[in-house]
């Protein structure tokens, strides 16, 4: 089993469980593909299973697949989920999503042979709510977030679409991230620093570069275009822009309620 680097292939399973919660209706099955798992349950077809898995997954959901970048994947089962339903919807990919048709990085026995192993992680569907209030959530969200970040289609556009966020990230993952304990820098959203022959440093977002200009959008949102033969130094930065937030800036109660919120975003439309 050959490792596969695409980092989108490494979120293919992460927006399954999205179109799933979100009612998405699953395109006709067609006629070149098995309507049901042809293979069985074999040790070796789990160990080949566990083996894709762990080339193509485990990079956001963990080698357990209990989430890590991406969301815990042992209960999706457990939420009505079938192997044929979701091999259907894997090898067609979500239209509009960071989720491509599975065809381009996996095999369709290794598909089967991946769902089959995810169903031996299975476990039940957590019986309490997780803590915290979503309502209070959303406007510590407005207050402290929504200038940098948009869910649907309202708020700034300096860091990313938080939409579907309730689905591509664990609990865990985004509160490593909020309290700056981890960096998850996504493409388009690299943190740059241009310094011009003049002296003048700008600070953002890279948006686009090639090799004669660098176009960045600064934290006023503001998109900024530099001529390279213009521009001294570019330096890309270790950190993102967004701020890490503390306990003295944002206490455990209040991350709390701003998790909760944050997993109750999944999306308004659903992948036809």
């Amino acid at each position: 089993m050959k490792p596969v680097a695409s980092a989108r292939a490494r979120v293919w399973l992460a927006l399954v469980i999205a179109t799933l919660a979100g009612g998405a209706t699953v395109p006709a099955q067609s006629k070149d593909q098995p309507s049901k798992n042809p293979f069985q349950p074999t040790p070796e077809a789990l160990q080949e299973g566990m083996a894709a898995f762990r080339a193509n997954c485990a990079y956001c959901h963990g080698l357990n697949a209990r989430g890590m970048r991406g969301p815990d994947l042992t209960g999706v089962f457990a939420s009505g989920a079938t192997e044929e339903g979701l091999f259907r919807l894997v090898r067609r990919g979500i239209p509009g999503t960071e989720m491509p048709p599975a065809g381009v990085f996996l095999q369709e026995p290794d598909t089967w042979k991946v769902l089959m192993y995810l169903r031996t992680l299975s476990v039940p569907a957590p019986a309490e709510p997780p803590r915290g209030d979503a309502a209070t959530g959303e406007r510590i969200f407005s207050a402290r977030c929504s200038t940098c970040h948009q869910v649907s289609g309202r708020g700034g556009v300096l860091g990313p679409d938080l939409s579907r966020v309730g689905v591509s990230r664990t609990r865990e993952a985004l509160a490593r991230q909020i309290r700056g304990l981890v960096e998850d820098i996504r493409p388009g959203f690299e943190p740059v620093t241009v310094r011009t022959q003049e002296g003048r440093a700008v600070r953002g977002t890279r948006k686009n570069e090639d090799l004669f200009s660098i176009q960045i959008m600064d934290s006023s949102e503001r998109l900024q275009g530099f001529v390279k033969s213009n521009v001294g130094q570019v330096t890309e930065e270790k950190r993102t822009l967004m701020p890490a937030y503390t306990v003295d800036q944002l206490n455990d109660r209040d991350l709390d309620d701003l998790l909760r919120y944050l997993g109750t975003l999944r999306g308004t439309t659903a992948a036809r």
